[in-house]
């Protein structure tokens, strides 16, 4: 209980920052207000999850965050997906649980795979 205590306490504070950060904080870091504030409520397993899921589409973790925006758009889609349970059930070893049943960023993945 006191750890999620602590987490939220962060998490506020980081929400906090975000608040006071300038629009040239926020150009520096090629986000906007909105994307930086998702991203603090995010799950802290996101990246690690994209990562993983990309590896099932053969890709590596330097190719997924080679075009910085796109991966941002990735970590965005994985952040706010409602699959999460199918997710860790297909990284786990799952083969039932099919990433293009159920990973909304299964079609950047296939897109990014051919290039």
């Amino acid at each position: 209980m006191f750890d999620q205590i602590k987490e939220l306490m962060a998490r506020w504070h980081a929400m906090r920052e975000v608040d006071s950060m300038t629009d040239r904080d926020l150009d520096d870091l090629g986000m906007t207000r909105g994307q930086v504030n998702r991203f603090v409520r995010m799950p802290r397993d996101v990246p690690d999850r994209v990562a993983a899921m990309a590896g099932i589409f053969g890709l590596s973790a330097d190719q997924i965050k080679a075009d910085h925006g796109r991966y941002l758009d990735l970590l965005d889609t994985c952040g706010t997906c409602g699959h999460r349970g199918a997710c860790i059930r297909r990284l786990d070893g799952d083969p039932a649980q099919a990433q293009d049943r159920f990973c909304p960023n299964a079609a950047e993945f296939r897109n990014m795979a051919a290039v």
